[in-house]
């Protein structure tokens, strides 16, 4: 049996470690390896991309564009991990959990967005619900979320880390203080929304996990619901999917004291939906691993769809 030939270009970052990691553990696959003095060679890079079946591009967005200009082979289909093509025209958002007619799309394509991690929360809980009409594409929508500060990347991950910086960030930190992150363009786009949501992140000083939060107020949706009516429509609308997992309402009695943890998804491909109701007001949750389903695990399972063979090899 012939096997597919996969390069990572950018194997060096996080994504790309993570993406090679799973990878290496099959027999359907071979990881074209360049030299790694060579890794910033455009000529060389080029040899690579063209002998690809799919590339994985882990690189900042002019890397990643640059990468996209290489290509001249016309069989050799494209993943790219970076933001720079999330909203672009002729490319496919890698969600296929969105919508059956999202996963026909991406079992076509050639070019696949990967979603960004906080993007892949915040879509698969609001896109549901406008489109079939609970919360209205006019609604103004804030979004919290928590993340550990492996997200970030190697820059990041050192900062967290270095000797000097042990007694510091020990409190959790607001970033993205000009309301401008750049996973913004795609959380509108791709949720159906007219406007892009208030978004206020934040990231602790742990390595992996995440947690995106929406809270609604009832009395400005389209239709009368509640939070356990919610929860039995994304039961419905999820039902059947291997990485989306909706969790039953009222699960936050089993939670240790009541609080919901970030990292109950880790070093998994899932994605945990939760709904929470007070009286007035609905709390809707996703927590994964932002290196997970946030970014190397969603790219394997968009390239296992391409590449039509089971979504759930290797995951």
């Amino acid at each position: 049996m012939a096997k597919f030939k996969i390069f990572v270009d950018g194997r060096e970052g996080t994504t790309g470690l993570e993406i090679e990691g799973r990878l290496q553990k099959r027999d359907d696959i071979e990881i074209l390896q360049i030299d790694p003095e060579k890794r910033k060679d455009a000529s060389e890079r080029k040899k690579y991309i063209d002998r690809a079946d799919i590339v994985f591009l882990c690189l900042p967005d002019a890397a990643a564009k640059e990468s996209v200009s290489l290509a001249d082979n016309p069989k050799t289909r494209i993943i790219d991990a970076s933001t720079a093509h999330r909203v672009a025209d002729g490319w496919v958002y890698g969600l296929p959990e969105l919508s059956g007619a999202h996963r026909q799309k991406l079992q076509n394509a050639q070019r696949v967005s990967n979603p960004g991690c906080f993007a892949t929360g915040f879509n698969l809980l609001m896109y549901p619900l406008v489109k079939n009409g609970i919360v209205p594409a006019s609604c103004h929508v804030s979004c919290h979320s928590v993340t550990g500060y492996s997200g970030g990347g190697r820059r990041l991950i050192e900062m967290f880390e270095a000797e000097e910086n042990k007694q510091k960030f020990n409190s959790p930190c607001f970033y993205a203080l000009t309301l401008r992150h750049k996973h913004l363009p795609e959380m509108q786009k791709h949720s159906g929304l007219a406007s892009p949501p208030l978004f206020t992140p934040i990231i602790g000083k742990y390595y992996r996990g995440m947690t995106v939060a929406i809270p609604l107020f009832l009395d400005e949706l389209e239709t009368e619901t509640s939070a356990a009516k919610i929860n039995e429509f994304y039961r419905g609308y999820y039902l059947g999917q291997n990485f989306v997992k909706v969790m039953p309402y009222g699960i936050q009695d089993e939670f240790e004291g009541g609080y919901l943890d970030a990292e109950g998804c880790n070093h998994t491909n899932n994605l945990e939906i939760m709904t929470f109701g007070g009286d007035g007001s609905i709390l809707l949750a996703a927590r994964l691993d932002n290196l997970g389903k946030g970014a190397s695990g969603a790219a394997v399972q968009n390239m296992n769809i391409m590449l039509g063979i089971d979504e759930t090899a290797g995951l």
